[in-house]
């Protein structure tokens, strides 16, 4: 079985139990934090990853850093994970609980690119545009990319909108290029 079946595996377990025992706020937080730590603590994934390292040491080093921080069953899932050797997929596996997660609240979330900030007005009407497009709340993310001309580019979970100016000239000039512009 691929790693990507089995993260997912896990995940839908954990939001399935989650839901179940009527904690599912707790879990997210737990799962955020312990996502976080694992993105950011690189020497932690590759220790996690290590055949070397017996899994009672993995254990260990997840109890200390995360018992004192998470609940009791967010920390329980862990060692679950951990006693099936399933610890190097523990980031995987909290990034797809949250993907899950986010699908189950009706939550999407959009990056959005452009070469200059957004006023509030301009952010809410895309906001607005993109949660009648696909019926669903959207959490937006915003970056300047100095690279971009004008316009704006949208990256929706694996697909991207392309609203950009240099975009719209590209296309403009593969229209030309094949003759099927009017100029009238």
């Amino acid at each position: 079985m691929t790693d990507h079946k089995v993260s997912l595996r896990y995940a839908t377990s954990l939001l399935d139990s989650s839901i179940e025992r009527k904690n599912l706020d707790t879990v997210i937080k737990d799962m955020e934090f312990v996502f976080s730590i694992l993105h950011r603590e690189k020497e932690l994934a590759i220790a996690l990853k290590s055949p070397v390292i017996k899994p009672k040491t993995k254990s260990s080093i997840l109890s200390d850093i995360f018992q004192t921080r998470i609940s009791e069953e967010t920390m329980n899932f862990i060692l679950f994970v951990v006693n099936k050797n399933r610890e190097d997929l523990l980031l995987n596996i909290s990034k797809k609980f949250l993907e899950l997660k986010d699908e189950y609240l009706g939550i999407l979330n959009i990056e959005i690119s452009a070469p200059y900030d957004f006023s509030d007005d301009q952010k809410e009407l895309i906001k607005k545009k993109f949660e009648n497009t696909f019926n669903k709340i959207i959490l937006m993310t915003f970056v300047i990319n100095k690279d971009l001309i004008g316009g704006f580019v949208a990256k929706v979970t694996d697909t991207m909108y392309d609203a950009s100016v240099k975009h719209q000239l590209e296309l403009l000039r593969k229209q030309f290029l094949h003759g099927n512009v009017s100029l009238n």
